[in-house]
């Protein structure tokens, strides 16, 4: 169902009002949204060649002490896969700059002193 004419425009003027805020997460958000990523399309194609190790392993018949390895072998990559494919190639919290402006300060810190300075400016607000 599309969106009607007034929900519309009240999107634009939202999507307006974040590049003008703060448009290093727009863009941010904006490539991320188009299509799938490389981690997404490498997750893939390793998860193809895990899954043909399995297969051959079971086909080829290698075994040690009875265990199919080259199956487990495979089995492994795919996991490996799919965990890439869920981490998206997203930072980690560490690597993300949430304070704005270089400092010698971590992340984490930043982000406390954010969050203690807003809370500070509601009470203040009353």
């Amino acid at each position: 169902m599309p969106l009607s004419e007034h929900e519309q425009r009240m999107l634009d003027q939202i999507e307006n009002a974040l590049y003008a805020d703060d448009p290093k997460f727009a863009s941010t958000v904006h490539k991320r949204s188009l299509g799938p990523s490389r981690h997404r399309v490498q997750a893939v194609a390793l998860f193809l060649v895990g899954l043909a190790l399995l297969v051959g392993g079971i086909v080829a018949g290698v075994t040690v002490g009875g265990f199919p390895v080259l199956s487990l072998i495979g089995f492994l990559v795919m996991f490996g896969a799919g965990l890439l494919a869920l981490r998206g190639g997203r930072p980690s919290l560490k690597s993300v700059d949430v304070g704005g402006g270089g400092g010698s300060a971590p992340p984490a810190r930043k982000l406390s002193e954010r969050m203690e300075d807003r809370f500070n400016r509601r009470f203040t607000e009353e």
